[in-house]
């Protein structure tokens, strides 16, 4: 977690259906009820049942109800899905963006990774393009090394 980041994991956690889906961590740059001037960055990573979405064989077929839910929020596709690899997985990235006023532009990226019956969704929140890739370039599948001892 970048310093000074906040975790409101557990505040997005009440009301889950863990059997339908979680949230599984919620970082905030500063608390969400905390006005600013600038959009506040998030990472949000939740997971599903691949269960509740009958037909669903590859995180592709996730992205119809992803930009369903996405677009109800006032967010418009930017770009077409890409296919990216971290550490070996095979993920797919969808991106959107929501002018919020004159001078910002709230920017989403969410990757979904689907495994065997879970799909597992990782939304980056910033106030740039840049911005947000520089927090997708922090996520990792493989534990950080530790010096030796």
């Amino acid at each position: 977690m970048p310093y000074g980041w906040v975790d409101r994991t557990k505040d997005l956690q009440e009301g889950n259906e863990p059997q339908k889906g979680e949230v599984l961590l919620a970082i905030f740059e500063r608390p969400p009820q905390a006005a600013g001037e600038t959009i506040n960055s998030a990472v949000v990573i939740a997971t599903e049942s691949a269960a509740s979405y009958p037909g669903l064989k590859r995180a592709e077929d996730y992205l119809g109800p992803l930009t369903e839910l996405t677009t109800s929020k006032g967010f418009k596709a930017a770009g077409d899905p890409l296919s990216v690899t971290i550490d070996s997985r095979q993920l797919v990235r969808a991106d959107f963006s929501k002018p919020l006023n004159e001078k910002l532009t709230m920017h989403q990226s969410t990757l979904v990774l689907l495994t065997k019956a879970q799909i597992v969704s990782f939304t980056f929140l910033a106030g740039s393009e840049d911005a947000v890739n520089d927090l997708i370039a922090r996520l990792s599948f493989t534990p950080p090394k530790t010096p030796a001892q």
